[in-house]
């Protein structure tokens, strides 16, 4: 898949082989590429994760004191009860507990450096 074909975003992280090991892990991304410390390329399906540790030029673009805000990547899943699970089971802490609303459920993770992750399961009726 060329780069072309990703939507890609880009996280701040404080250890960039921390959100490796977490996004492969946990979400099973792949790694594309990985120059740890420095910078990372994770991808799943579509989604290209770069991940930018401190001194690489995404990091050094953002001014210090920028807040992450409440933006996140949204990994949609069929079965989000088994997901909690599953990932409780592995030590990832939740932020709250899971809400429901017209679209379907939803849960937040952190990864290691706190950016926002939301794990949704569509309504039955939505498509994904």
């Amino acid at each position: 898949m060329s780069t072309e074909e990703f939507a890609s975003v880009r996280y701040i992280v404080d250890d960039v082989q921390a959100a490796v090991d977490f996004y492969t892990t946990h979400f099973g991304f792949t790694v594309r590429m990985n120059r740890a410390p420095g910078f990372a390329d994770v991808v799943r399906g579509p989604l290209r994760l770069l991940l930018s540790g401190p001194g690489s030029s995404g990091s050094l673009a953002t001014p210090p004191g920028t807040p992450a805000g409440r933006n996140r990547i949204h990994l949609a899943v069929e079965d989000l009860d088994a997901e909690i699970k599953r990932l409780d089971q592995a030590g990832v802490p939740f932020l709250g507990e899971a809400v429901s609303g017209p679209g379907g459920r939803q849960i937040l993770v952190t990864d290691p450096a706190g950016n926002l992750i939301e794990i949704f399961e569509p309504a039955q009726d939505q498509a994904q």
